[in-house]
């Protein structure tokens, strides 16, 4: 009865989604292309038992990913003591060498971390990228669930579902723990960004500053937002939704547009709290990533709670041949592409393709991870009036506030449309659904 009134509601929801421009944006090869994110009635229902499950891991493996970040930018006692190689971690895009020495208001790097996970059908959950530069999708869940709450609000009187309303509030006490003395601003790079709805959103909700980088101004090591009738407000906490590159023209790209000039001064004197740190992109290499439960065991001193999926660094000999015996049977990512780009399943390639990406993995084996593929469960989607399994995952938002680690009860659960598709990424053509996780 429960699925029925929401399917019944599924297409006034996503009316009002596409009204409200809940859209998912990319650009790619020159072309900016703008699509809805289509929303599913069908909710993930996750017991309240399995997401403390769930929680305690996250927490845990977030917690761990900021000691890695503290110790790469200071003293690499992971690197000295054997544990991850040095030229493992030196020759990563994501480690920025202009952000040695830097410690961030609280020594927090990954303020907001997106975790993607995938359930197999025994019911283990593995983690399968770890998001910590600048990760999206915690908007979508939260808009969905108002308006399904607008068309169904027995529904949430009724049954014992966790509310997740408390997003903006969590993100709001994040922001305000770093806060080293003015107003709380998210950055956008603008209008077609690809997750500018969400920026808007997010803004609106905490009570922050939205604002591009013609707003805002470095003056005396400090940053100010420009506002009406030209005065300058002094910014505490910049929650910056624009890649590591392009925030600082005077430090990284120096034709960026969309940066501040001199923001890393004011950062590295310890005159802002900037959320996501810059330098997060080395903790969210996916060939790191092949480190993680070791951190866990290194820094924290136990036991990671959530498993990696099997995975193979073609850096190392061993592995480099198992992934050539095995090339079939696995699924290769560039560690340079997100959003879906770059994964290859080896049973899909043939003949002089296959050979032509096998020599490259010979000769760049830095640049690929190869990983078992996981038959993953599929949650049903209505595809008409009919209901269909799809494969679908999971992202969960870890919210870092002092020596906290808050676990969003909700999440992102993102779908792929087409029957034989393992990619659900929304860049992909897939669609979402709510979270619901049960309270005790």
């Amino acid at each position: 009865m429960v699925l029925l009134d929401l399917c019944d509601h599924a297409e006034q929801i996503n009316r009002l989604l596409a009204r409200y421009g809940v859209k998912f944006g990319i650009y790619k090869n020159g072309t900016f292309k703008e699509q809805l994110f289509p929303f599913d009635a069908i909710p993930r229902v996750i017991t309240a038992e399995e997401f403390d499950y769930l929680e305690a891991g996250l927490a845990q493996r977030v917690r761990a990913l900021n000691r890695f970040l503290y110790d790469i930018y200071h003293e690499k006692k992971i690197i000295r003591d054997g544990v991850v190689p040095e030229e493992f971690v030196f020759s990563s895009s994501g480690y920025l060498k202009e952000c040695e020495g830097i410690t961030p208001p609280k020594g927090i790097y990954s303020h907001i971390s997106g975790i993607d996970l995938v359930q197999a059908r025994d019911g283990e959950w593995y983690v399968l990228e770890d998001n910590l530069r600048i990760p999206s999708g915690a908007s979508y869940p939260l808009i969905a669930r108002e308006l399904e709450r607008r068309a169904c609000p027995q529904v949430f009187r009724d049954y014992a579902i966790a509310d997740n309303r408390d997003y903006a509030a969590l993100l709001k006490e994040t922001m305000d723990s770093v806060n080293t003395g003015g107003i709380n601003v998210i950055m956008t790079p603008g209008r077609y960004n690809a997750a500018f709805f969400e920026h808007s959103y997010l803004a609106e909700r905490t009570k922050s500053t939205l604002a591009t980088a013609n707003d805002l101004v470095v003056r005396d090591d400090v940053l100010y937002y420009k506002a009406y009738g030209d005065k300058l407000e002094r910014v505490g906490t910049l929650y910056r939704r624009i890649s590591d590159e392009y925030i600082d023209p005077m430090c990284f790209n120096e034709e960026s547009v969309i940066g501040i000039p001199h923001l890393m001064e004011v950062y590295r004197k310890g005159n802002l709290g900037l959320m996501n740190a810059p330098g997060n992109g080395i903790a969210d290499d996916k060939g790191i990533y092949y480190f993680v439960p070791k951190m866990v065991e290194y820094y924290l001193g136990e036991t990671s709670i959530l498993h990696n999926a099997p995975t193979y660094l073609p850096f190392y000999e061993a592995d480099k041949a198992y992934v050539l015996k095995n090339f079939d049977t696995l699924v290769i990512k560039d560690v340079a592409e997100a959003g879906g780009y770059g994964v290859v399943f080896g049973r899909d390639l043939h003949g002089e393709e296959k050979e032509r990406f096998i020599r490259l993995i010979e000769t760049e084996p830095r640049r690929f991870i190869a990983q078992e593929i996981i038959d993953f469960i599929d949650l049903d989607i209505m595809d008409g009036y009919d209901r269909v399994p799809r494969k679908a995952d999971l992202r969960a938002f870890v919210l870092t506030a002092g020596e906290t680690e808050h676990v969003w009860k909700s999440g992102l659960t993102r779908f792929t449309r087409r029957a034989d598709s393992f990619v659900v990424n929304s860049s992909q053509g897939g669609g979402f659904k709510d979270t619901w996780v049960l309270s005790h």
